[in-house]
């Protein structure tokens, strides 16, 4: 099924908008409306794209993407009323675990192919930390912290993107789920040896988890999904917390980190903070819930007294559409960037609205 090419100008009424989430558990692909909030309907493609020497594989995302488009589109054309405006594929955000750095064959190929194959002329392509943060905190200023295995913050100010972190679990993800985990197990492997800074309590939960402490090593260091397997011990980190002191001094420290990102990228007018301004948690990490939120706020307030702490309401699927919708609407605020928020129509004309396109975001 090809759609015709979108219009210039305003999309039209009917218009669709696609929101395209790739991450390391597949692709999500969600289909709505330019003039109604949240998702027709959602579909999951459970195989994760491939990466290889170039990059993103871009021929594996669209061998997935294509069929869910396809099929979102004539279900959502079968249950319209009569009469009612099929419409256009207005715009399109995919949104892509390693955008920023491995996105160069999405960047070059997408942008045809999807035309060709959907009619799409307004394409955003975007860093998952981008949709992240459109999905928390929309189009205003202010920051997100993306938390899971690893650990991102990132801010703007409507003009450029300011990133702290995300540099993976050998160089940084200070605060992130592989890091409360590899200090748990650390911890654990010190009440093993008789050493200062053991915890018992972690110890129970590492044997419980893994089977003996001394097969640990042979258990975790051939595994490619390091950080995951580090990751799946946060958990019992959180659950020793209340009672045990050095699980709880873990996640303290975990909380320090994640709210020294949070303050290096949370946006500054006149060298204060943002009156007001949001500082959103989103990702799995914080479903931790409060042996780390707790620590967490009390380090923003020492950080960030201005700042208002909140949970995000919605996930990088929906911060997606966001940007689909905005851009179908010739409202895109966000800050254009030549690897975090790639706008293909506009590379190379300048940005619009003073937006400012620096080659990398300014960290810190």
């Amino acid at each position: 099924m090809t759609r015709p090419p979108a219009a210039p100008g305003a999309a039209g009424p009917g218009a669709y908008v696609l929101g395209v989430d790739s991450g390391g558990s597949g692709l999500r692909v969600a289909l709505g409306r330019v003039e109604l909030p949240g998702p027709l309907a959602t579909t999951l493609c459970s195989e994760p794209v491939r990466t290889g020497p170039g990059g993103i594989d871009a021929g594996h995302l669209l061998d997935q993407l294509l069929p869910a488009a396809r099929e979102l589109l004539d279900r959502a054309s079968a249950s319209a009323t009569e009469g009612a405006p099929t419409g256009e594929v207005a715009a399109l955000t995919v949104g892509a675990a390693g955008m920023a750095t491995l996105g160069d064959r999405l960047r070059a190929e997408l942008p045809g192919a999807l035309a060709d194959a959907l009619g799409v002329r307004r394409l955003a392509l975007a860093a998952d930390a981008v949709t992240a943060y459109a999905g928390a905190v929309g189009q205003r200023p202010g920051a997100v912290v993306a938390g899971g295995t690893g650990m991102i913050a990132l801010g703007t100010d409507l003009m450029e993107w300011h990133r702290a972190d995300g540099w993976g679990h050998l160089l940084g993800d200070s605060g992130g789920g592989a890091w409360i985990g590899r200090a748990g197990l650390d911890a654990a492997m010190r009440a093993h040896d008789g050493r200062r800074g053991g915890s018992p309590a972690l110890l129970d939960r590492l044997r419980a988890v893994f089977g003996p402490a001394e097969a640990l090593p042979g258990l975790l260091y051939p595994r490619s999904d390091r950080p995951a397997v580090l990751a799946s011990f946060a958990p019992e980190v959180a659950a020793c917390a209340g009672a045990d002191p050095v699980a709880a001094g873990i996640l303290r420290q975990a909380a320090g980190h994640i709210a020294e990102a949070a303050a290096a990228v949370c946006p500054t007018f006149a060298g204060t903070e943002v009156e007001g301004g949001e500082v959103a948690l989103t990702g799995g990490l914080f479903k931790m819930g409060e042996p780390l939120i707790a620590p967490l706020r009390e380090e923003l307030a020492q950080l960030l007294p201005g700042a208002r702490v909140t949970t995000a309401a919605g996930d990088p699927l929906t911060g997606a559409l966001r940007i689909a919708r905005a851009l179908a609407a010739g409202d895109l605020r966000l800050p254009r960037h030549p690897t975090m928020l790639f706008v293909p129509q506009e590379h190379g004309s300048g940005q619009r609205d003073g937006t400012a396109a620096r080659d990398e975001p300014r960290t810190g």
